[in-house]
C-alpha cells in the first residue's frame, strides 16, 4: 500500500518538540496523572530535545565559519545519534498511547491533543485514526465484501472522477492501477450503504488519503464513521445545506477579524464560496501538498471541522496585504498557485497561526441558529410566493372562464333572438292560408332543406379540410422522395388516372353548369317584383335565397372536393412512383454492398497469399544463404587439404633430390624406394581426385571456377616440381643400374 510523502522523522521530531516547547504541552493536571515511568520518559525526551537544539545551533554556526572542521563532524554525528534516539523514544511513546488508548483518552486528553497537533507519526496514523473515530469494530465491515458484488447507480460517475483523484500520486497513477481499483470499491460500497448521499466528487480525495494509510476495508469503516459523526454527510448531501452553513460562519469570521479584506472581496464580487468550498469539501487535500494536508487531517480527526475554519482564517491573515492589491482574476490565480505552497517546508508555522485565530464555539452555535432561522424565513417566503403565484393563476383562470361564459351567454342570447324571429316568421307564414306557395308544408320543406344543406356544407368543409391536410402531407412526402421520370411499370396507372381525371373534369363542368343554372334561376326569382309588396313574401324569398345560396356553396364545395381528390390521386401516383424508384435504388445499394463485401474478402485472401509468398521467399533466402555458407566452408576445407598434399609432395621431392646427390641408394634399395614412391604418388593422385569433386561443387555454388583436372595438378605435366614423373622414375632406374656397375667395378672395401 502506497503512503504519502510524510517522513516519520519529521513527525517524530515535531511530536517530541511539542512535548518540550509549549507550556500547554504538559499541563500540571496531566503530569499529575502520569506514572513514574512516563515522567522519566518525558524528562529523557526533554533532555534529548535540548541536546538536539544545541547541536543544530552549533551546526548553523559551523556553516558560517569553516575553521573547526573536526568539531563540525563531531557535532553532526551527535545530532544524528540524538535523532535516532528521538525516533526510538517517539515509537515508545506512541506505542504506549495506542496500547493504553482508553486511559489516555479519558485522563490525558490535553496532552494527547497537543501531541496530535504536532503530528502523528506516519507508521501510527492508520491505527490512531481508527481509534480517534472509533472505527475499529464496526458491523458494516462484515458487509463490505457483499456490497462489492452489488451494482450501484453511481458507478459511471465514480469511474469518471477516479482518474482526477491524486493523478500525480504513484499509487493512483494509471488507468488500471491498484489505487484506482480500491478507491472505486470503497466509493461504490458507500454509495450503496447511504443511497441518499450516494456519491459526491470531493469525497474521493478523503477516501484516497485513507487508502494511502490502511487497507480498503478499514478505510471504508473510517469513511463511514467520518460521514456519520463529523458532519461530512450533511456536507455531501445533494442540497449541501451544511456547506451553506459553513460558508455563512466563515464569512462572519472574515467580517469580524479581517474587515478590510472582506470589503475588498465584496467590491470585487469575489464570493467566499469561490475559494472556501473546496476547503470544507476536501479538508484542504486539494489545496496543500500531502505532507501539509495530512497534518491538518490529523487535527480534523480529533477536533472536527474547527481546524478548517482556523486554517482558512490563518491563510487569509497571512496573505491579506497581497490579496488587497489584486483584482478578482488575480486573487483566483493567487489562491490556486501561491497559497498552496507557502508552508511546504514549515507546516508547524501554519498550525501555529491556525491556533492563534480567535474561534468561539458558542458564537458558532449562535450563528448556526441564525442561519437556520434565515433559511426557515426564506422557506416561508418561498411558500408565500408560491401561494401568491397560485392565487394569481387561479384568478387568471377564473377571469378567462368568466369571459368565456359571457361570450357563451351572448351567443345564447343571440340564438334565442334568432329563434324568436324565426318563430315569428313561421307564424306569419302560417297565417297565409290562401296562397298555396306560403303553405305550412312548403315552409317546413324549405326549413328542412336549409338544415340539410347546412349539414352537408359542414360535412363538405370538414372533408375539404381533411383533404387539404392530406394534400399537404402528400406534398411533404413527395418533396422528400428522389425525383426520377419515365417509369415503365406505372404507365398503365397513369393512363387510368388520366381517364379518371377526364371524367372528373366532365363532372366538374356539369356541376358548374348546374351552379350556373341555379344562379340564373335565383337571379330571375329575385328580379320578379311580385313579392316586394308583402313582408311575408320577402321572408319567404329570404328563405329561398338562403337555400339557393347553401346549394351553391354545396356545389362549389363538392367541386373543390373533387378537385382535391384528383390532386390526391396524382400525389399518391407520384408517391408510388418514387417508392418504386427508391426500392430499386435500395436493391442497387444492396448489390453494391454485396460486391464490396466480396471484394473485401478477395482482398483479404490476396493479402494472405502475398504474406505467405513473402514468408516463403524469406525462408528460401535463408536456406540459400545457409547453403552458400556450407559450400564456402567445404571449399576452405578442401583448399586446406590440397595445400597439405602439395607440401607432402614437396617434401618427397626434396628427399629424392637428396638421395640422388648423395648416392646413398643401392640397386635393391633404389628399386624398393621407387616402388614406395610410385605407391605414394598413386595414393596422392587418388586423394586429389577425391578432393576434386567437392571443389567443383563449391566452384559452382559460389560462382567461381577452380578449373578442371589440369588446374588441380592431377596431370603428369603439372606435377613437377610437386610430384614424380615417369622420366624421373626412369632416371631412378638408370641411377640404380649405374650404381650397380660402379659397385661391381670398384674394389671391395676391406
Amino acid at each position: 500500500m502506497a503512503s504519502p510523502a510524510v517522513s516519520p522523522d519529521s513527525s517524530s521530531h515535531e511530536a517530541l518538540s511539542s512535548v518540550n516547547s509549549a507550556p500547554a504541552c504538559s499541563p500540571t493536571s496531566d503530569s499529575e496523572n502520569l506514572s513514574p515511568d512516563e515522567l522519566e520518559l518525558l524528562a529523557k525526551l526533554e533532555e534529548q530535545n535540548r541536546l538536539l537544539e544545541a547541536d543544530s545551533k552549533s551546526m548553523r554556526s559551523m556553516n558560517g565559519s569553516r575553521r573547526n572542521s573536526g568539531s563540525s563532524l563531531v557535532s553532526s554525528s551527535s545530532a544524528s545519534s540524538n535523532l535516532s534516539h528521538l525516533e526510538e523514544d517517539t515509537w515508545i511513546l506512541w506505542g504506549r498511547i495506542v496500547n493504553e488508548w482508553d486511559e489516555w483518552r479519558k485522563k490525558k486528553e490535553k496532552l494527547l491533543k497537543e501531541l496530535i497537533r504536532k503530528g502523528i507519526p506516519h507508521h501510527f496514523r492508520a491505527i490512531v485514526w481508527q481509534l480517534l473515530c472509533s472505527a475499529t469494530d464496526m458491523p458494516v465491515k462484515n458487509q463490505y465484501s457483499e456490497l462489492l458484488k452489488m451494482s450501484s447507480p453511481c458507478e459511471k460517475l465514480i469511474r469518471r472522477d477516479i482518474a482526477r483523484t491524486y493523478p500525480e500520486h504513484e499509487f493512483f497513477k494509471g488507468q488500471d492501477s491498484l489505487g484506482q481499483e480500491v478507491l472505486f470499491n470503497v466509493m461504490k460500497a458507500y454509495s450503496l450503504v447511504d443511497r441518499e448521499v450516494g456519491y459526491c466528487q470531493g469525497s474521493a480525495f478523503i477516501v484516497g488519503l485513507l487508502l494511502m494509510q490502511m487497507p480498503e476495508e478499514e478505510a471504508f469503516c473510517v469513511f463511514v464513521r467520518l460521514m456519520q459523526e463529523y458532519r461530512l454527510r450533511e456536507l455531501f448531501k445533494p442540497s449541501m445545506a451544511e456547506l451553506g452553513l459553513c460558508i455563512y460562519q466563515f464569512e462572519y469570521l472574515l467580517q469580524e477579524q479581517l474587515p478590510e479584506l472582506n470589503i475588498h472581496f465584496r467590491s470585487q464580487s469575489f464570493l467566499t464560496s469561490m475559494y472556501a468550498s473546496s476547503w470544507f469539501l476536501t479538508l484542504f487535500l486539494t489545496t496543500f501538498p500531502l505532507p501539509v494536508a495530512t497534518r491538518v487531517f490529523d487535527i480534523f480527526m480529533y477536533e472536527g471541522l474547527e481546524i478548517v475554519f482556523r486554517v482558512g482564517m490563518a491563510l487569509l491573515q497571512f496573505n491579506q496585504a497581497e490579496l488587497i492589491q489584486l483584482d478578482m482574476e488575480g486573487m483566483s490565480q493567487y489562491f490556486q498557485k501561491v497559497i498552496p505552497h507557502q508552508f511546504d517546508s514549515c507546516p508547524d508555522k501554519l498550525i501555529l497561526k491556525a491556533f492563534q485565530v480567535k474561534y468561539n464555539p458558542k458564537k458558532m452555535k449562535r450563528l448556526e441558529k441564525e442561519y437556520a432561522a434565515i433559511k426557515n424565513k426564506e422557506m416561508e417566503e418561498q411558500i408565500e410566493i408560491k401561494g401568491q403565484v397560485t392565487r394569481a393563476q387561479e384568478a387568471e383562470e377564473n377571469y378567462i372562464i368568466k369571459r368565456e361564459l359571457a361570450v357563451v351567454k351572448q351567443r345564447c342570447t343571440s340564438a334565442t333572438e334568432n329563434l324568436q324571429r324565426a318563430q315569428t316568421t313561421i307564424r306569419q307564414l302560417q297565417d297565409q292560408q290562401g296562397n298555396p306557395r306560403f303553405s305550412e308544408e312548403f315552409v317546413t320543406h324549405l326549413e328542412t332543406e336549409l338544415e340539410q344543406s347546412r349539414l352537408r356544407e359542414s360535412e363538405t368543409l370538414g372533408a375539404l379540410k381533411e383533404m387539404q391536410d392530406k394534400v399537404l402531407d402528400m406534398e411533404k412526402r413527395n418533396s422528400l422522395l428522389p425525383d426520377e421520370d419515365n417509369v415503365v411499370r406505372l404507365q398503365e396507372e397513369l393512363q387510368a388516372l388520366a381517364l379518371r381525371e377526364a371524367e372528373a373534369v366532365k363532372s366538374l363542368t356539369e356541376l358548374q353548369q348546374q351552379v350556373k343554372d341555379l344562379s340564373e334561376s335565383w337571379q330571375a326569382g329575385r328580379a320578379g317584383g311580385r313579392w316586394k309588396d308583402s313582408p311575408r313574401r320577402s321572408n319567404v324569398n329570404a328563405l329561398q335565397e338562403a337555400v339557393v345560396a347553401a346549394r351553391l356553396r354545396e356545389a362549389q364545395a363538392q367541386a373543390e372536393l373533387r378537385a382535391l381528390r384528383q390532386r390526391v390521386l396524382q400525389l399518391e401516383t407520384q408517391g408510388q412512383i418514387q417508392r418504386t424508384v427508391l426500392g430499386r435504388a435500395e436493391q442497387t445499394c444492396a448489390g453494391l454492398r454485396e460486391q464490396l463485401r466480396v471484394a473485401a474478402a478477395q482482398s483479404k485472401g490476396l493479402q494472405a497469399q502475398l504474406s505467405e509468398s513473402h514468408r516463403k521467399h524469406a525462408e528460401a533466402q535463408c536456406k540459400s544463404k545457409e547453403e552458400v555458407m556450407a559450400v564456402r566452408l567445404r571449399e576452405a576445407d578442401s583448399m586446406a587439404a590440397l595445400a597439405e598434399m602439395r607440401q607432402r609432395v614437396a617434401e618427397l621431392e626434396i628427399q629424392r633430390e637428396e638421395g640422388r646427390i648423395q648416392g646413398q641408394l643401392n640397386h635393391s634399395d633404389a628399386a624398393q624406394y621407387i616402388r614406395q614412391l610410385k605407391d605414394h604418388i598413386d595414393e596422392l593422385k587418388a586423394e586429389i581426385r577425391l578432393l576434386r569433386g567437392p571443389l567443383a561443387f563449391g566452384a559452382v555454388g559460389l560462382g567461381t571456377r577452380l578449373g578442371d583436372e589440369d588446374s588441380l595438378g592431377s596431370s603428369d605435366e603439372e606435377l613437377p616440381p610437386f610430384a614424380l614423373t615417369h622420366g624421373d622414375i626412369g632416371d631412378l632406374g638408370d641411377m640404380g643400374d649405374s650404381s650397380d656397375s660402379e659397385t661391381e667395378g670398384a674394389p671391395t672395401a676391406p
